[in-house]
């Protein structure tokens, strides 16, 4: 099982995003993904995920109404839509699938906002 995830980059406050994670090894449809972040000096964190059935979604406090995750079954992908963006948003965003049992993470990609 492979996560690739891009899309990050430098944006200014109030700017948007959007990550993808293409995942191969797998058929996403049958399995729930999340995405992550780690901000320096902080522990990793749940930002969002969407669960494989009918597509029900989650979001940390600090993102909801900002963030939006949505996936392709198709592709084999999901996004993480983000929107409004701040300085505390800024962190390395990492994918993450569990496959019997184990975590399954891609490589991060870097979103910086600056204020």
């Amino acid at each position: 099982v492979q996560l690739q995830a891009c899309g990050g980059g430098l944006v200014q406050a109030g700017g948007s995003l959007r990550l993808s994670c293409a995942v191969s090894g797998l058929t996403l449809d049958y399995y729930a993904i999340g995405w992550f972040r780690q901000a320096p000096g902080k522990e990793r964190e749940g930002v969002s995920c969407i669960n494989s059935s009918e597509g029900s979604t989650y979001y940390a406090g600090s993102v909801k109404g900002r963030f939006t995750i949505s996936r392709d079954n198709a592709k084999n992908t999901v996004y993480l839509q983000m929107n409004s963006l701040k300085p505390e948003d800024t962190a390395v965003y990492y994918c993450m699938v569990r496959w019997w049992g184990d975590d399954y993470w891609g490589q991060g990609t870097q979103v910086t906002v600056s204020s």
